[in-house]
């Protein structure tokens, strides 16, 4: 080992060291929300999280989760250590390829190298590796319990040990590490799909080292031979071999008439058997390139193994289970991700396209019998002549996107975009907003957190700057030296390594705007995804390392001495990633955050014993799933996901007891809500009964498939329908005394039958067993609404629902007017008072981000606010106060700034006699949004929406203040107001 080795050596596991205590500093010490709360729960039990899974970082994660010995409060921590420890190996990785490139700059052996070149590479190989330590993307998936830190550390793994095998002269040790590589490939299926895009462009390499004549059909022919063992992977081996295995099986079981899972077993026998025989001939008959190649696919095959854990598991049905792939035919529907749908890529439809016909497409089976029997086939959908475009980027019909593209391009209502347009939202929205803008958040700026926000150049920090943007602790200005840095390293790649900076080049491409184009990114996503693309970041910071040998080459003239030189080079670069460090470290620092956990917890005390939650999206079931899987805190509750009660699996589970929560009161059978069955219940309104229909005799009449509520589809097949707009359910009034349920207040509006107006709409699969629970449920069991629910989702029931926390339960009483529910003051402030948690929420030196001042602290405080306004509106007003200054102790403006909802408190202060208090909060919003819309005025760069509500807030405070009496204050702010007024569209208007 040369001395540059034993260096190299040792400063690679310096840089992992730094990386390692970075991250585990600044590790979040629960579960964060989003998936995070899903995979610590399917970890802690080896449990199936939504297709495709991710089995291999489950059971590493399982592996880590033990460190907690007992303590079910710290498994969340020690999952998150998972991506602490993977990313810093990837750190690791990513000093020694660096300083493996770096040597091929130089030109020059180890032996050879002086010690001016060792610490010149060892300089560039800590500045590239620091950077993307401290760089923001990375560092975000970095401390939390997510499968993007393992992804980066398997593709950092396989770059190094790429460029490793280059080095290699001796055949035999070539060849045993292009089989570990493999392996470390088929290891990476088992995270995330992103290892597998680096492939076409490390082809490359193969190609550079195994011809001696280099020619540009060369290169081409090898890029797409890479392209073709991408594609063998990720179509061939991912989802082609289960599904050879499942046509053997449904050919064994339907036609041969042999038991389940024979097909599968003659299968796997088959297929091992001919791999084993092609190893033993290659090895008999010396062919090694075949040897290898079989070898090579036997070892990716070993990695992808780790998704047996999935069917295993499944088999078991845990808690939770997505998609259920308990079988080789569900196996496949779960990998290719089916339940997401499909985007179009090169040639569809656009959102303008409309379909004509229905065909029917792959056969879905299930087992009955012992048989597979065909229940349905997969739709595919025909279109008008000339409806298909090439590269459809706008094709979406979901929600408000069509109108988003057509604000976003110009287009008029009914006019289809050219493929103009189309790549017109593709370059300015698709690529300059979802990547190129976080690609700049990196290395050149961040202006916020704020979902939507732009970037920071060298020049913005002379621009003055409201308040809310200038004090974010993600408002970063890395005065563009970072990328100048990367600029100088491409720059120097280019002059005295093209063929590295070809492949470093198209990695750079591959998994960066490459999977822009394959992700086709609709026009509103439900979060950043910057952390999707930080492999092209990956690649970025090895030519911000090799900058530093460029500067070191700019002083050549000026500064002699090699030695000296490489130490200021090394200085002035390594200026730059710990600036980088330094800037970042308060808006990565997630120590001591608690509310995503804590926010499940108080949804959770919300609810009654033995209760059932309509939950919605991920941010709302996820911390849930995992408070009751992990922390084993509330299970009597059964969470109820909305998004997932649409599918005939989930249903299933549904009608499972789980911990101490009984199955639900579901009274339809399997063939009435199978795939495909009532996915919508179209509104059909028959004349006879517009007085409204009963809820029980309609579920019946659904249940039996009467031709009653029935009408034929034009595929022949027949459908429920919703026959009025009016529903009704029988109430037995004096069982619902003896529940003793109703507070004495509500007891005069209790009658024998509850009565509303649906509307006329559709109903969804999961509409039709939410009205099926309530009513074969008759107010047995509690039923909850969580009130970050969609207003859909109330099924226009909140005139019957009442307000205990951060959820609304049914009753079979309706307050007139309560059109959002009604509050029982007795339940609500017990609850608000002694039954939340609110850790750390008013420690001003814990990082929230934008996803946790919105959806958990509106609710937080617009509970506060409508349990406030009952209690004054009751007299009791020592209560009153007291809430009000709980919501404003647990969550004050140095930590959680004051928002829309906050300038609702105004008025309740003021009644409460607290005048001091209500003018200070009025004064600081007045202030906050008088500067914030100064700086629309000047700068046009806050979106109308953010505008609507600072003039919101203006408004609710001059109301507050007019309707207090408080004329100077009322005066004072009207101005303001009225300043702003006139250059703004009011609320959209």
């Amino acid at each position: 080992m040369t001395p540059f080795q034993r260096y190299n050596n040792l400063t690679g596991w310096i840089v992992f060291a730094i990386a390692l205590l970075t991250y585990s500093i600044t590790v979040e010490p629960t579960a964060s929300f989003w998936d995070c709360g899903e995979f610590i729960a399917c970890a802690f039990k080896l449990q199936v999280p939504h297709p495709p899974g991710a089995p291999f970082f489950l059971m590493i994660g399982r592996l880590f989760s033990m460190f907690a010995f007992g303590d079910l409060d710290s498994v969340a921590f020690w999952v998150n250590m998972v991506s602490v420890l993977t990313s810093a190996f990837t750190i690791l990785f990513l000093f020694w390829t660096i300083t493996l490139l770096g040597r091929k700059l130089l030109a020059k052996t180890d032996e050879a190298l002086t010690t001016a070149d060792s610490i010149l590479l060892l300089g560039a190989g800590a500045v590239g590796a620091l950077a993307y330590t401290w760089s923001d993307s990375f560092w975000f998936s970095a401390v939390e319990a997510e499968v993007y830190g393992m992804s980066s550390f398997f593709t950092a793994i396989v770059i190094w040990a790429v460029f490793k095998w280059e080095r290699i002269e001796d055949e035999a040790a070539e060849n045993r590490w292009l089989i570990f590589i493999a392996y470390l490939v088929g290891l990476s299926i088992g995270v995330h799909l992103l290892n597998l895009v680096t492939l076409p462009a490390l082809a490359l390499v193969y190609y550079f080292k195994k011809n001696k004549n280099i020619s540009l059909f060369g290169g081409i022919l090898a890029f797409g031979a890479g392209l073709v063992v991408l594609g063998i992977i990720n179509s061939g081996i991912i989802p082609g071999l289960p599904s050879m295995a499942g046509k053997f099986e449904i050919f064994f079981v339907n036609t041969l008439g042999l038991p389940y899972t024979s097909g599968v077993i003659f299968f796997v026998i088959l297929f091992l058997g001919a791999l084993v025989w092609g190893i033993r001939y290659s090895e008999k008959n010396n062919k090694v390139i075949l040897n290898v190649a079989l070898l090579s696919l036997t070892f990716v095959l070993i990695g992808y193994a780790s998704y047996l854990m999935v069917l295993v598991r499944a088999n078991y049905n845990p808690p939770i289970n997505e998609n259920n792939p308990q079988d080789v035919l569900s196996f496949v529907s779960y990998l290719k991700r089916e339940q997401y749908g499909s985007r179009p890529l090169l040639y569809g439809p656009t959102f303008v396209s409309r379909p004509i016909s229905q065909k029917r497409g792959e056969p879905m089976y299930r087992r009955q019998n012992g048989k597979y029997v065909v229940y349905d086939y997969r739709p595919e959908y025909e279109y008008e002549p000339g409806a298909n475009v090439l590269l459809p980027r706008m094709y979406s019909t979901q929600g408000s996107h069509p109108q988003l593209y057509r604000e976003m391009t110009g287009l008029a209502e009914g006019q289809k975009p050219t493929l103009a347009d189309n790549i017109g939202f593709m370059l300015s929205y698709q690529i300059g907003h979802m990547y190129w803008r976080y690609f700049l958040w990196n290395f050149v700026g961040r202006e916020s957190d704020e979902e939507g926000s732009g970037n920071l150049l060298p020049w913005d920090v002379s621009k003055e700057y409201p308040s809310i943007i200038s004090k974010n602790k993600a408002h970063d200005n890395f005065f563009m030296l970072p990328f100048i840095l990367g600029l100088l390293g491409l720059v120097i790649q280019y002059f005295r390594n093209r063929r590295d900076l070809l492949v470093l080049g198209l990695l750079f491409l591959l998994t960066g705007v490459a999977l822009v184009v394959y992700l086709n990114s609709p026009p509103v996503e439900p979060r950043e995804r910057d952390y999707i693309y930080v492999g092209s970041f990956y690649i970025f910071c090895m030519w911000i390392g090799f900058g530093v040998i460029a500067i070191a080459e700019g002083m050549a003239a000026f500064l002699k001495n090699a030695t000296t030189r490489s130490a200021v080079a090394a200085a002035l670069g390594l200026a730059v990633p710990l600036m980088m460090g330094f800037k970042g470290w308060d808006n990565h620092d997630r120590s001591n955050r608690y509310h995503s956990v804590d926010f499940a917890r108080n949804l959770l005390n919300s609810c009654a014993p033995n209760a059932i939650l309509f939950t919605g999206g991920d941010n709302d079931t996820f911390p849930l799933w995992y408070v009751q899987e992990v922390e084993g805190f509330r299970t009597d509750v059964r969470v109820c996901n909305l998004s997932l009660l649409g599918t005939d699996w989930y249903i299933n589970q549904m009608k499972r007891k789980t911990y101490e929560s009984e199955a639900l009161p579901i009274s339809l059978e399997a063939n009435n809500y199978a795939f495909g069955k009532n996915d919508i219940v179209p509104f059909y309104e028959i004349p006879g009964v517009k007085g409204g229909i009963n809820l029980k005799e309609y579920m019946s009449l659904v249940k039996q498939e009467n031709k009653a509520i029935q009408v034929p589809l034009t595929s022949g097949d027949m459908t429920s329908i919703l026959p009025s707009s009016v529903l009704f359910l029988p109430v037995n009034v004096e069982e619902v005394r003896k529940m003793n349920i109703i507070k004495s207040d509500f007891a005069p509006f209790l009658s024998d039958s509850i009565s509303w107006t649906i509307g006329n709409r559709d109903l969804y699969k999961s509409d039709l067993i939410m009205l099926d629970i309530i009513s074969t449920n008759d107010w047995k069991r509690p039923i909850y609404f969580s009130s970050t629910l969609a207003g859909s989702n109330y099924l226009n029931l909140k005139e019957y629902m009442q307000l205990e926390g951060y959820a609304f339960r049914l009753l079979p009483v309706r307050v007139p007017g309560a059109t959002d529910g009604y509050v029982n003051s007795d339940i609500m402030y017990k609850t608000m008072m002694d039954k939340m948690f609110w850790r750390e929420l008013n420690n001003p030196d814990v990082y929230y981000d934008n996803t946790y001042l919105g959806s958990p602290i509106f609710t937080a405080r617009i509970s506060f606010l409508r349990l406030v306004g009952q209690l004054l509106s009751e007299n009791k007003v020592e209560e009153a106060r007291k809430a009000m200054d709980r919501a404003l102790t647990v969550m004050p403006d140095e930590s959680i700034p004051y928002d829309q909802i906050s300038a609702n408190y105004i008025r309740p202060l003021f009644q409460m006699g607290n005048n001091k208090k209500a003018l200070e909060i009025a004064d600081t919003m007045a202030r906050r949004s008088d500067e914030n819309l100064n700086f629309v005025k000047r700068h046009g760069s806050l979106n109308q929406r953010d505008a609507n509500i600072d003039l919101y807030i203006l408004q609710t405070i001059v109301n507050a203040c007019r309707e207090s009496n408080q004329a100077q204050a009322t005066a004072k702010y009207d101005a303001i107001f009225q300043k702003h007024i006139t250059g703004f569209n009011v609320m959209g208007q």
